[in-house]
């Protein structure tokens, strides 16, 4: 794993003056677009899981984001608000891994609302020019959580993501 790291270290450090150049959506100023479409599990209920997020990128591979869900089917509806960070090796070709961390605030229809916290890694794909598909996965711990209450006050998932950027 030294080796690993020590390597992307050495990588990072003959970068060209001109980084900007391969950045591409990841670049300094781009905006993505993301689109949230999935299922989840709470309350002993299954839900469907839509939503949608922003991220702007502050420097060259660094974003700082904002997402919304909203988790329908089930009781009691759940709507999650959710900033993040992420910072996404632009550098390598083609397949771009990414690393971030989130904070999550759960508004319930019915009882106390929930925070959590997380982090994820992953890959993207380039689709086109301003598009990407990512593959990744995520953990997340629940804040405050009594695991004498709850069956468990953190999980492991995977994420898929369709990213535009303009």
């Amino acid at each position: 794993m030294n080796k690993l790291l020590m390597a992307m270290l050495l990588l990072l450090s003959v970068l060209p003056a001109r980084a900007a150049d391969v950045a591409g959506i990841f670049r300094e100023g781009s905006t993505q677009f993301s689109l949230i479409a999935g299922g989840g599990t709470a309350f002993n209920n299954n839900y469907t899981v839509l939503g949608a997020g922003i991220s702007h990128y502050v420097v060259d591979g660094v974003s700082v984001g904002l997402s919304y869900e909203n988790w329908s089917g089930g009781t009691p509806s759940i709507s999650i608000v959710s900033p993040s960070v992420q910072y996404v090796f632009y550098q390598a070709d083609p397949v771009k891994p990414y690393v971030g961390v989130f904070y999550r605030h759960a508004f319930v229809s019915v009882g106390p609302s929930f925070n959590s916290a997380g982090a994820r890694v992953g890959f993207y794909f380039a689709t086109s020019r301003r598009s990407v598909v990512g593959l990744g996965v995520a953990y997340e711990s629940y804040l405050n959580c009594r695991s004498s209450v709850y069956s468990s006050c953190s999980e492991t998932y995977p994420e898929i993501s369709v990213v535009f950027a303009f």
